[in-house]
């Protein structure tokens, strides 16, 4: 033990000789868009600018309210007003309802992460997700990455304050993969936003501060905080502009917290589950160094999937191994669809993607005026999906020509589209529902849920149909049948005990709805009674869930995808658990059953596996 105490004896010499007393501005959770918020920055900038004191600024996140190209671009034209140098991570505003698959925020920041040294400190930023997929936040992959590749110099005794939107726990789904890192290395200090309050917090014994919005809320004056590094302590005062006041509240102590100084034990994701399982195999398990924010596709022995670097892929269905790889200029959160031979796929870099199944070769590609983020929907060889550009198209299949586009969409597509009776079902981030003549494009119908605020929009679930009927869930809680050809509510239901979001499917014999609950139940609803009638809640308890992706039937099974990394298998006729597994702790993707008893499945943080399952 003498070592420990000498190395960190050590590093506290070290640190404290290089630093120097300073002091640098917090500001996070500026919500541009919303109410006053572009004011409140603003004000907040003059402010700055007018403290000499003040060495840099550092933004740590929710920058906007919608994640919008305008919001983003109005932001950093307030802030481009600092005359300091100023640092800045996204938020979850700006990253799940970001219309760009967050490709605008590095096009007009520059980048999601940031590392630089400042006085003997070496602070260190990285985004937090969710990206595009309700769920808990998440440190990118890619994020992960990038943080192992500033950190491989093994510098052990610069003191690291590490900036995260999310604060360092639960709230995040993979907290412990950034906190690991960097307990390798002096750090110190954890610093966030989110809760648009001051607090403190104990992050495994680092010390962690949130702070305040620069929203004024209910107050006239919005405020942010003003961070003294001095004498191995932070200390941190509210501030008010316009009326210059400041308030002390908090103060930390620095000191190190890393892992051969602090040995303490805390709790971290078991798959412990698995071993109860023991039918279920891992057959095969590809890792990304990305990101993997879509579902997958079969071709033959191929399985074809994309990832946040921008790549179309396909897998070898054996063994898991890439075959070949398509390199497009964006994040893609488009699930490939596969027909006559082609895969054609979405990007956030404007353009429809068309691929040689077997070879990944471009065989077209279609241009649009924004990104897009929705997946596609193939019948006949034609291909339909909607763009962040307010169209939604028609594309020949096997020439890439257009075949018509509707140009009235309000916010912009998520979902995957569905075909039913000729015509085109989709939802919008714009609080519409709308449905089109698959054949010319013409509007048959649009439904509207009745509420300003778009994240209440039916944008995220893929809708469902059956029997002359439409359904769809929301993030209001709303469940809502319609009649398919004229788009009239045959009902539309709120219940407290069966609170619904995003996800939900069709049984296989089209008799049900299946639906999961926030609070982890699945549950069938009938598909022909004249209001919302629950016919059963499976037993299943899996936990608080948010992840929209549709649970799947197939062969007398119901798989259940959720934001935890876990699969559940549910029997079809009497809804009892038949297995379940745990592959990550990051939200399931989608699943995709397969002949032999396999099942694919990928996760937010880059893994694609199979499974092997007994019947």
């Amino acid at each position: 033990m003498k070592w420990l105490f000498f190395f960190a004896a050590v590093i506290s010499a070290s640190s404290a000789m290089a630093q120097q007393s300073f002091k640098f501005a917090l500001v996070t959770d500026t919500h541009v868009g919303s109410d006053n918020a572009a004011e409140d920055l603003e004000r907040t900038v003059t402010d700055i600018n007018n403290n000499p004191d003040l060495a840099f600024v550092v933004i740590s996140g929710d920058i906007t309210e919608f994640g919008a190209d305008e919001e983003l671009k109005l932001a950093k034209s307030i802030l481009d007003h600092l005359q300091k140098p100023w640092y800045i991570i996204p938020g979850n505003h700006d990253t799940k309802w970001s219309e760009s698959g967050g490709n605008t925020f590095r096009k007009v920041f520059g980048q999601e992460t940031f590392s630089f040294r400042r006085n003997g400190y070496w602070f260190i930023g990285t985004n937090c997700g969710p990206n595009m997929r309700m769920s808990p936040g998440q440190v990118p992959r890619e994020n992960i990455v990038w943080l192992d590749q500033q950190l491989k110099a093994k510098d052990t005794v610069t003191p690291i304050i590490y900036i995260n939107h999310y604060p360092q726990n639960a709230d995040l789904n993979n907290w412990y993969e950034a906190i690991d890192r960097l307990k390798q290395h002096n750090i110190q200090l954890i610093l966030c936003g989110h809760g648009h309050a001051n607090k403190v917090f104990d992050f495994e014994h680092i010390p962690g501060i949130m702070c305040r919005s620069n929203l004024r809320a209910k107050d006239s004056i919005g405020g942010y905080n003003i961070v003294t590094m001095a004498n191995s302590k932070a200390t941190f005062e509210e501030r008010t502009p316009v009326v210059g006041k400041n308030r002390q509240w908090t103060s930390a102590a620095l000191a190190s917290h890393a892992a051969w100084y602090d040995q303490s034990v805390f709790p971290r994701p078991s798959a412990a589950m698995n071993d109860s399982f023991p039918a279920v195999k891992l057959k095969w398990l590809y890792e990304d160094n990305s990101d993997i924010g879509s579902g997958m596709a079969l071709y033959k022995q191929l399985i074809i999937s994309t990832n946040t670097a921008g790549e179309i892929y396909a897998l070898d269905a054996g063994s898991g191994k890439r075959k070949w790889t398509f390199q497009t200029a964006g994040k893609i959160y488009a699930t490939p669809a596969v027909a006559d031979n082609k895969v054609v796929v979405a990007s956030s870099d404007n353009a429809i993607y068309c691929l040689n199944a077997a070879t990944g070769k471009e065989l077209w590609r279609f241009e649009t005026n924004k990104p897009i983020v929705g997946s596609i929907t193939v019948y006949n060889s034609i291909a339909y999906t909607g763009s962040s550009d307010g169209h939604f198209r028609a594309i020949q299949l096997n020439t890439g020509k257009l075949l018509w586009d509707f140009d009235g969409v309000k916010g912009f597509v998520e979902d995957k589209p569905l075909f039913y009776n000729g015509n085109i079902y989709f939802g919008s981030w714009g609080n519409d529902l709308y449905a089109l003549d698959a054949a010319t494009g013409a509007l048959r119908w649009k439904w509207n849920n009745g509420t300003s605020n778009r994240m209440f929009s039916p944008a995220a679930c893929f809708p469902v149909a059956t029997g002359g009927r439409l359904f769809i869930v929301a993030p209001d809680r709303y469940m809502t049948a319609f009649n398919s050809a004229t788009g009239a509510v045959i009902w539309r239901r709120q219940m407290p005990e069966v609170r619904v979001r995003e996800s939900m499917g069709l049984s296989a014999d089209s008799s049900e709805v299946l639906v999961k609950t926030m609070e982890g139940a699945l549950c069938g609803i009938s598909a022909t009674a004249d209001s919302m009638q629950v016919l059963w809640q499976s037993p299943v308890a899996m936990g608080y869930e948010l992840n929209p992706a549709p649970p799947v039937e197939y062969n007398g099974v119901i798989y259940v995808p959720t934001h935890s990394g876990v699969v559940y298998a549910i029997n079809r006729h009497d809804h009892a658990l038949k297995w379940k597994y745990k592959l990550s702790n990051c939200l399931v993707n989608a699943v995709l059953p397969t002949r032999d008893n396999r099942l694919l499945l990928s996760t937010m943080d880059g893994k694609l596996a199979c499974l092997q399952y007994a019947p």
